[in-house]
């Protein structure tokens, strides 16, 4: 009895177990399918460049020791060699912004000359090119002087009190 109270209550499509079940498979169709993103993976390195394919990288940096407490300071660069392609250089904006780029230059395929070299904010690669050697802005990662060409292959980066974690 006390189903039929509620029974005569219900929606007309509740009542009906075809229209129900319609409803049901609709509902499991359409909510995945609105919910997907078209890049799932969330990888900053996502820039389809031929030249590099991005290593996994999980490290921490303690800026209690002294190799790494340069990054205490804003302004600062700390490269983490044998780590990414070609090491790893970590940049300090300001306190609560870092960057954290791959030391091979993009636009080569990596090589003995494809290392870039840091002077202040600037990279540098020594390889040259027919139009000289490439060199990119640490803050951005871009290349500063052509705009089509790839960026620097870029790393997550977070700070936790003195623990800087870098991850792709």
């Amino acid at each position: 009895m006390y189903f039929m109270y509620f029974r005569n209550r219900l929606p007309l499509a509740l009542k009906r177990p075809k229209i129900m079940r319609s409803l049901l498979i609709c509902l499991l169709v359409v909510v995945p399918l609105i919910s997907c993103n078209n890049d799932d993976n969330n990888n900053v390195n996502n820039n389809n460049n031929p030249f590099l394919t991005p290593p996994i990288v999980d490290i921490t940096l303690n800026l209690n020791l002294p190799q790494f407490n340069p990054l205490k300071f804003p302004g600062n660069t700390v490269v983490v060699n044998n780590r990414g392609i070609k090491g790893i250089v970590v940049y300090n904006l300001n306190n609560s912004l870092y960057t954290a780029f791959d030391l091979t230059d993009p636009n080569h395929i990596p090589s003995p000359c494809s290392r870039m070299e840091v002077e202040g904010v600037i990279a540098t690669c020594p390889c040259e090119d027919e139009d000289g050697s490439n060199s990119y802005d640490l803050v951005t990662g871009q290349h500063r002087n052509d705009e089509n060409a790839f960026p620097m292959l870029q790393y997550r980066i977070s700070r936790e009190g003195d623990i800087i974690t870098i991850t792709n």
